[in-house]
């Protein structure tokens, strides 16, 4: 009960909703009860819940998220440049637990779950485990 998926982004900073990706999975494999873990394997990219009604959310979000971690810091050393990247994934974080009911994610009215990335554009990596229950 292992799904991976690839994720295009397309922009430095950007949140993409994968909410219909994991439900989907959730179908796929005939899952009534338990949990589904959203995880991101890479450094500069995350999973979040968050509004997903509002797309004013998401740019208010990156904007402070950019307010808070500038991508040019003058006392910055990580050889790469991206280390704003980094401190925006740590906050976010690199997964999220969903609890399962009946075959549903049990989300609230407003939310959704963002792929977050934050050193785009690139070829992402997700994965979705399901454990039943």
């Amino acid at each position: 009960m292992l799904k991976k998926i690839q994720i295009q982004t397309n922009h430095r900073d950007e949140m993409l909703d994968i909410s219909d990706q994991v439900q989907k999975f959730v179908m796929e494999e005939d899952i009534s009860n338990g949990a589904v873990i959203v995880y991101c394997p890479h450094t500069t990219a995350g999973i979040t819940i968050n509004e997903n009604a509002d797309p004013d959310v998401k740019r208010d979000m990156l904007r402070r998220f950019d307010e808070v971690y500038p991508w040019k810091h003058q006392l910055d050393r990580h050889m790469e440049g991206n280390t704003a990247a980094h401190m925006k994934s740590s906050t976010v974080g690199a997964s999220q637990h969903i609890i399962i009911e009946d075959g549903k994610l049990i989300l609230g009215t407003w939310q959704g779950i963002y792929f977050c990335e934050f050193d785009g554009p690139r070829t992402r990596t997700c994965y979705f485990k399901i454990i039943a229950g």
